[in-house]
């Protein structure tokens, strides 16, 4: 029997299939040596896992370098329209697998590797991408991605005796071999200070200046010769020490102080969908639209369009959620202040030039800033909003005469109580496009959470259905499926074009597919038992079913309602534990907000039950639970190729998209989910018949709102309910701590807004569907070769597609850049200064 194919060979099968001589291997092994001994000053004895990684990273870098500066000579050359998106979530990690798969090197790199007797398994770098850059440069787009360096990203978690604890995320202290620091593009940062009105215009002075430094991340597209640019922002002080402050004892204080200062991109606040009014936070906000606009109006200056900012329609400002959304005031401000322009002509740019993505429809998610911090922190921005909320409400006032009720609601200010900035308002108001991210979560915008401004500008609202990048989710992350679907039936072309999996659909009665199909789910499978006995020290059995829930810990996501499926599954086989019972292992995974307790407490309960269920004997392999601690983007590229059933179980109408439901999608697990989200298109695209639907739609739970839901109506009425929560109130799962799960209790029985026991029994009778299906192996395999076929739609390529012709005005391109001699190139380059102020 033939040894089984490794990862990195399947991978270099499905991505690099005749290319193995295209790059030179010795030269790999040489610039893999050189920057060893030159770049890190080791050599092979002293060497560490880690040392290696770099070397492999700069010599991969290498073949970035000359592809980043042709891009850029491209774009100097066309002078395209530019889009900018703009994101306060950046932040970098796995660079090295994405870039040898975009720039086909794979292969070569293995070869080298193997030469120098070293494996390529050791290098494992962690953290979140984006898969929306990736396309851009797919495409073939002259886009850039700006956002901020946060020293700490977002924290990791140790779970300690069943409770979440929170451990800083230092991803920057071995240095980041990726990016490139850009002192010579410093901008400075204006806070605090005073306006003063004069005949030629406002100024706003006083101010504390705070310098921008800009690091350069390569964003590759798939085998194109485009990279584009990722730039993030880092706060650094100015250095305005003088000697008369050391001479009276100030100097010591004043270079503390610089901490202050930098604080502003020292670590990512936590997205955990509640809204807190931090000032640091509005800080890091205003921060990165100051810097980046300053950045892009120098670069569009240096263009053939400049200098005069009349022509800035060859700019589109893309704002990913509400985040951003100081660009529109701050873009205002440069026109209106800095450039001269009219109010009227500087709106008119500003309106045309931005666009806004919104993520979310639960209200305490919403961003309201205070007036008091505005008026100290950003006071010309205060001014600039009072204006632009002046003028929409006259405007409205026109619209709607006397329609007071209406000009509260749409008014950029919130009067009640505290005055506060409706930040979603500004971005609607000051926008030329507003889209959702899934069609359900577009159609609930314009019916209720912005009706009133739909009413108003109808032509503003769009939908683009998010997507992920298939060269990260599937040919990175599963390549043994990856190279089934190329070799075995459709070729190659469907990683460019996912619309192509649809001819599977061909096949799905095949059995050699269905066979296939099945065996790499259970490599997959095998695999990760192995890293959970390793890591979690629980044995699982690896012919259970793998039952997956991982994403962030939050009430309307409802862990809680995959638990109470886990006790009545546990009670049941108490009950007869001589049935044929369909074995699971339940896995859930996610990080709690620090500050969010009924998340942490969801936490807590989970490893409870796991407690409780692992250790009973009459159960054994039956059933397992396991929370994956520290849930991330590493450990979702592990989990997800090996995931027999998803859980997207949301209550209808609160969850905006996901995109962990496509990857499973695509990786070829079963969804049972609620009509919410992109569960919706997914069912369509697949077949409703084709995934696990229950539960309420969001008519059904607009209804309930109408009628009032009554949780204790389910609990007195379904008895196996009763039971569950008996249990858990009564201390089942907290021996010695009854109590311990009061909130939680307390909350589902009275105050749930998320409505758990309203569709708890259609998820019990959904659950029974999916075990008897599961003993039905080819059956549940011609499923997921359905769900696997219906992926096309859900591809970040065709999403920014969409965006780019329907909101940016710019047509993607197929097109690759011509490669040219690195050395000439960058001589070329170095002669031409013109083309460096438009880096």
């Amino acid at each position: 029997m033939s040894k089984p194919l490794t990862d990195q060979e399947k991978r270099k099968q499905i991505s690099v299939r005749g290319l193995a001589g295209v790059e030179n291997v010795a030269d790999l092994k040489t610039n893999f040596n050189r920057h060893l001994h030159f770049t890190l000053v080791k050599d092979r004895n002293v060497a560490t896992k880690r040392d290696y990684y770099f070397a492999l990273a700069h010599t991969v870098r290498d073949h970035l370098v000359g592809r980043w500066i042709r891009t850029q000579q491209h774009y100097y050359e066309k002078d395209p329209k530019r889009v900018y998106y703009l994101s306060l979530e950046f932040y970098m990690g796995r660079t090295l697998q994405n870039t040898m798969v975009n720039l086909a090197l794979e292969n070569a790199c293995d070869e080298a590797i193997y030469q120098v007797k070293t494996y390529l398994q050791i290098f494992q770098d962690g953290g979140t991408g984006t898969c929306f850059l990736d396309s851009m440069a797919t495409l073939g787009l002259a886009a850039y991605g700006y956002g901020i360096r946060y020293e700490f990203g977002i924290f990791n978690q140790k779970i300690v005796n069943g409770w979440q604890a929170e451990e800083a995320d230092d991803w920057l202290r071995y240095g980041n071999p990726w990016e490139k620091a850009r002192p010579e593009y410093m901008r400075p940062v204006h806070f605090y200070g005073r306006v003063e009105h004069h005949p030629d215009g406002v100024k706003w002075v006083d101010t504390q200046v705070v310098l921008a430094l800009p690091y350069d991340t390569p964003v590759p597209g798939y085998r194109n010769n485009i990279v584009n640019t990722m730039r993030l922002w880092s706060a650094k002080a100015p250095c305005e020490f003088h000697l008369k402050d050391f001479n009276v004892g100030g100097y010591i204080q004043a270079v503390l102080d610089k901490n202050l200062a930098e604080n502003i991109s020292r670590v990512l606040y936590p997205n955990d969908n509640f809204f807190e009014g931090k000032e640091l936070r509005l800080k890091q906000e205003y921060f990165v639209v100051a810097a980046t606009l300053q950045d892009i109006i120098r670069r569009f200056k240096a263009s053939k369009f400049g200098p005069s900012v009349v022509c800035f329609f060859q700019v589109a400002i893309q704002l990913n959620d509400t985040h951003p959304a100081m660009a529109i005031p701050e873009l205002m401000r440069i026109l209106v202040d800095d450039e001269k322009l009219s109010w009227d002509t500087a709106w008119d740019i500003t309106v045309r030039t931005c666009a806004y993505t919104n993520h979310t429809v639960l209200p305490e998610a919403l961003e309201r800033w205070p007036i008091d911090l505005f008026q100290n922190l950003l006071p010309r921005h205060l001014e600039i909003i009072y204006e632009i909320n002046r003028r929409h409400l006259e405007r409205i006032t026109a619209l709607y005469p006397g329609d007071y009720d209406r000009l509260r609601r749409m008014s950029l200010i919130e009067e009640c109580g505290q005055k506060k900035i409706n930040m979603a308002h500004l971005c609607i108001v000051g926008s030329h496009a507003v889209n959702g991210v899934a069609q359900i979560h577009s159609d609930i915008i314009k019916d209720t959470v912005f009706k009133d401004f739909y009413e108003v500008d109808p032509q503003k609202f769009q939908n683009k259905t998010n997507g992920i990048t298939p060269r990260r989710w599937l040919v990175m992350c599963n390549p043994g499926l990856a190279e089934v679907i190329a070799e075995v039936k459709i070729g190659e072309d469907y990683i460019r074009d996912l619309s192509q999996l649809k001819n599977l659909l061909k096949f799905v009665d095949d059995d050699a597919l269905i066979r296939d199909i099945a065996k790499v789910k259970q490599e997959n499978k095998l695999k990760f038992a192995v890293h959970l006995e390793e890591q979690y020290k629980v044995k699982i059995n690896p012919n259970s079913m793998f039952d997956v829930q991982v994403k962030r810990i939050h009430e309307y996501k409802r862990q809680l309602l995959n638990c109470l499926h886990i006790i009545t599954l546990y009670n049941r086989i108490k009950k007869e534990p001589n049935k044929a019972w369909t074995p699971r292992t339940i896995m859930i995974g996610g990080k709690a907000a620090p500050g969010y307790h009924t998340a942490k407490m969801i936490i807590k309960l989970i490893t409870a039950i796991g407690e409780v269920v692992n250790n009973d004997s009459v159960v054994g392999d039956r059933l397992k639970v396991i929370y994956l601690e520290n849930y991330r983007v590493t450990l979702a590229e592990k989990v997800i190729p090996a995931s027999d059933l998803s859980e997207q179980i949301s209550t209808a109408g609160t969850e905006a998209s996901g995109t962990g439901n496509m990857k499973f999608m695509l990786n070829g697990a079963l969804t049972i989910g609620t009509m919410d989200g992109a569960n919706v298109e997914m069912a369509e695209e697949a077949g409703e018949e084709n995934l696990f639907i229950f539960g309420m739609r969001v008519k059904d739970v607009e209804a309930l709102d109408q009628k009032g839901y009554d949780a204790m109506e389910y609990y007195n009425r379904i008895p196996e309910l009763k039971q569950v929560m008996d249990q858990i109130s009564g201390g089942f799962f907290s021996p010695g701590e009854p109590d311990l799960f009061k909130d939680i209790v307390k909350m589902l029985m009275h105050h749930d807004r998320f409505k758990v026991f309203a569709d708890y029994e259609d998820y019990i009778k959904c659950q029974e569907k999916v075990s008897a299906l599961y003993k039905n192996t080819k059956e549940w395999t011609k499923m997921v070769i359905h769900n696997i076929a219906g992926c096309g739609k859900f591809s970040s390529d065709r999403t920014i597609a969409q965006y780019a012709r329907e909101i940016w005005g710019m047509e993607p391109s197929l097109e690759k850049i011509t490669r040219r001699n690195d050395g000439a190139l960058q001589k070329t380059l170095l002669e031409s200064s013109e083309v460096a102020k438009l880096i």
